[in-house]
């Protein structure tokens, strides 16, 4: 009988959270196994599977192919810096931190994630104390974990915002805030469907309850964790409106429903009859965050769409469509709940009206020179000028 293909365990930051990659030759037999195990994903950019990184995953992965196939875990077990080991002090201050966090107000995902880079610093510098911590411990952190781990820019801007609050908990240590910087951050420019890949993809979504998703993503410009915490009784069906209550930054807005969603609104409330949330799980309760990107893969599949397109994809077109549409700049940034126009003036560079406008001056070259002598046959680039 043929070996099976040696499993690769590795870590790393994905989606804003720390998973466990399970990486292996392609083979239908392990491939079966691993969907057994809960919380499993594919993810096409790491092309990987993975699942959140917590000892009980790493056992279970390693019980299950225990005596199926080799398991190297070299990538995990020799590197310790992922490895926490921190003293019963060190818990409490972690836990009174996430308590500071949470008197002030900071969102659950901002509380976790400062919470879990802290940790993480503590536990690096355990053999220092807290006293005795510089900027250049912060330095020596982010060149030698970060590094080791890939994180993005984006992540030490919020490990650096993360440390500001700290120091502010425990001031007693030597960091000087006002040393701390944050590195630029990157300014990509975000991806954007057009019109007609959007209906393609709604329209290639067989399931009811996955079209009612999309087109009220893309018909309101909606965060998905704003979706997700959408309520029944946000809906003011009679002003064609829907609020998103506590989006991010706390802020509360209104959107308009589109015309030609209500009829699909309906269609959809009458068939599935939720009960607190505009979409819920199989036991009631909020929707999965994952389930969403998951069918939106698909239904790309099926519209021919090859690139990468997440829930965000469609918020990006939604403001960008509405810019070519001649909306007022401070309008969108109402409707997208953004705090500063900055923010918002992206998507200007990605609109393609304007940019459909503009001559490009190699054609106006050209017909400069087809200008001068209009008897002689057009000049073109695939002849010799």
């Amino acid at each position: 009988m043929d070996k099976l293909p040696t499993i690769y365990l590795e870590q790393k930051k994905h989606r804003n959270d720390e998973q466990l990659l399970v990486r292996f030759t392609y083979n239908s037999k392990l491939v079966a196994l691993l969907k057994t195990v809960k919380g499993t994903y594919w993810s096409k950019s790491l092309t990987s599977w993975y699942l959140k990184n917590t000892p009980e995953n790493l056992k279970a992965i390693t019980t299950l192919f225990n005596g199926v196939t080799d398991v190297d875990s070299s990538k995990i077990t020799k590197n310790q810096l992922f490895k926490r080991d921190l003293t019963e002090p060190q818990k409490t201050l972690l836990n009174n931190f996430y308590l500071f966090l949470k008197g002030k107000r900071y969102s659950k995902s901002t509380i976790q994630t400062y919470t879990f880079f802290v940790a993480d610093f503590v536990n690096f510098h355990t053999k220092t104390p807290l006293e005795e911590l510089t900027n250049r411990d912060v330095e020596l952190f982010i060149e030698t974990v970060f590094i080791e781990r890939d994180y993005s820019i984006s992540s030490q801007r919020q490990f650096i915002s993360a440390l500001k609050v700290f120091i502010i908990f425990c001031p007693h240590t030597k960091i000087n805030d006002l040393v701390l910087e944050r590195p630029k951050k990157s300014r990509k420019l975000p991806s954007v469907l057009s019109q007609e890949e959007v209906l393609k993809i709604i329209r290639c979504t067989q399931n009811l309850k996955h079209r009612a998703i999309l087109a009220l993503i893309y018909s309101c410009g909606l965060r998905i964790s704003e979706l997700i915490n959408l309520e029944l009784s946000n809906f003011h069906i009679e002003r064609k409106q829907l609020i998103v209550k506590n989006g991010k930054g706390r802020k509360d807005r209104y959107v308009s429903l589109a015309e030609s969603f209500l009829p699909l609104l309906s269609n959809y409330y009458y068939s599935y009859n939720p009960k607190v949330y505009f979409v819920e799980g199989q036991n009631g309760g909020k929707y999965s965050t994952e389930s969403i990107r998951q069918f939106l893969k698909r239904s790309c599949l099926r519209a021919g769409i090859r690139r990468t397109v997440t829930p965000h994809t469609l918020r990006h077109s939604y403001a960008t469509h509405l810019l070519e549409n001649g909306v007022d700049i401070r309008y969108i940034q109402s409707l997208l709940g953004h705090t500063r126009p900055e923010t918002t003036m992206i998507y200007t560079h990605v609109r393609r009206k304007d940019l459909m406008e503009i001559q490009n001056p190699l054609d106006i070259a050209l017909q400069k020179l087809n200008n001068v002598d209009k008897n002689k046959e057009n000049v073109l680039l695939s002849r010799n000028i």
